[in-house]
């Protein structure tokens, strides 16, 4: 839909609304208006007015008397910029009160305009086009803006996608390395997302999990495992346990994600802030609360937030999957366990925070699991 052109000759024709309780102002300048190519629309009360102003179509400005019996200028005034529907159409107050503070009165009410009575001709209808232009303008502006604000929407949210479409593929791309995670990146997705909204509003969190924080922490949660691609074949995929080496190498995929990231990180101009994140939870989501973790040892409040809601999102997922090392356990069994890893291997309140909303993390559980 297209918007108006800013040109005199757009205001010509708009619809003028005239208000007054005495015949003779209406027809002066009800007939001055018209033949300057004005339509006009006339009331002779304040409520006939306000009944006209919503009548479509509706008028583009009101010529407003202020003396006038039951509801003066005034009183229309206001009732005009209460109404969401006649609030934006332009009002210009006509009074035979030629002071200075009725004029300043019919500004705070919201006028556009004030003429003195006895009307001259010509400064009406100078009055009237200069207001009906600045309308027009103000209406034009809201308009563009408004295409504007509808276009970076839609740009911000293609680019979502196509965020979110890249770190699904990353992540799918370490998952072809390690097949049997099936579906464990939409699960552990779920978890976090789920554990940082159950804990937003928590003391020691809630600075920190803003809707923009939990928004880019969900959407950076699949890229922990990216580290993943770097390790052998034969460690990744092995059967059985693995062998103590060959354990050294198997928890660089910490290290090998983080850093990638961070290469990736440097090829942009300026930082972003899922990858921050990402960076994090891929980097230390196997540390532990009590510091026995790796890759850093780090401890208690060390830790990131965004790494502490992955460590207890990741380590549920494993005990509820089937590996090629292990059989796939009960959930009211890894329920229990992490239970007992409480302020030991999980933050004693992101723990709590599974354990009273345990049946939502079920459900998700159950919504991907896994074909296979």
């Amino acid at each position: 839909m297209g918007t108006p052109t800013l040109t005199i000759d757009a205001v010509n024709g708009s619809l003028i609304l005239i208000v007054d309780d005495i015949a003779a102002n209406l027809s002066v300048l009800g007939e001055l208006l018209h033949q300057s190519g004005y339509q006009v629309r006339i009331a002779t009360s304040g409520r006939t007015a306000l009944r006209h102003a919503t009548q479509e179509p509706r008028p583009a400005l009101i010529l407003l008397d202020v003396m006038m019996p039951e509801m003066n200028g005034y009183q229309v005034l206001a009732a005009l910029k209460q109404d969401l529907a006649t609030r934006d159409i332009p009002v210009i107050l006509l009074t035979a009160l030629d002071n200075s503070r009725d004029e300043e009165r019919g500004f705070q009410h919201g006028a556009a305009d004030y003429i003195a009575k006895p009307i001259k001709p010509d400064v009406v209808l100078a009055r009237v086009r200069s207001q009906l232009l600045a309308s027009l303008a103000q209406n034009w502006l809201r308009d563009q803006n408004m295409m504007l604000e509808t276009e970076v929407a839609r740009r911000m949210e293609e680019n979502e996608r196509i965020q979110t479409v890249s770190i699904r593929a990353l992540a799918h791309l370490a998952e072809t390395r390690d097949p049997e995670t099936g579906n464990h990146i939409l699960r552990t997705q779920g978890y976090v997302q789920l554990l940082a909204i159950r804990l937003r509003e928590h003391p020691r969190f809630a600075a920190t999990l803003d809707e923009a924080y939990i928004r880019m922490l969900a959407r950076s949660a699949p890229l922990h495992d990216i580290g993943k691609v770097g390790i052998p074949d034969s460690i990744l995929q092995k059967p059985g346990k693995l062998t103590a080496d060959e354990w050294v190498i198997m928890k660089t995929h910490s290290r090998l994600g983080s850093e990638a990231i961070d290469l990736a990180e440097r090829d942009i101009d300026q930082p972003v802030e899922f990858l921050k994140l990402a960076k994090e939870v891929t980097h230390w989501h196997h540390e532990r609360w009590d510091g026995k973790g790796y890759p850093d040892g780090l401890a208690e409040e060390a830790i990131p937030i965004s790494a502490r809601l992955m460590t207890l999102a990741d380590v549920f997922d494993a005990l509820i999957s089937k590996r090629v090392y292990k059989d796939a356990m009960p959930a009211e069994e890894a329920r229990a366990i992490i239970a007992a890893e409480r302020g030991r291997q999980f933050d004693p309140d992101v723990t709590d925070a599974f354990l009273s909303g345990f049946a939502e993390f079920a459900a998700i559980a159950a919504k991907h699991m896994d074909s296979r």
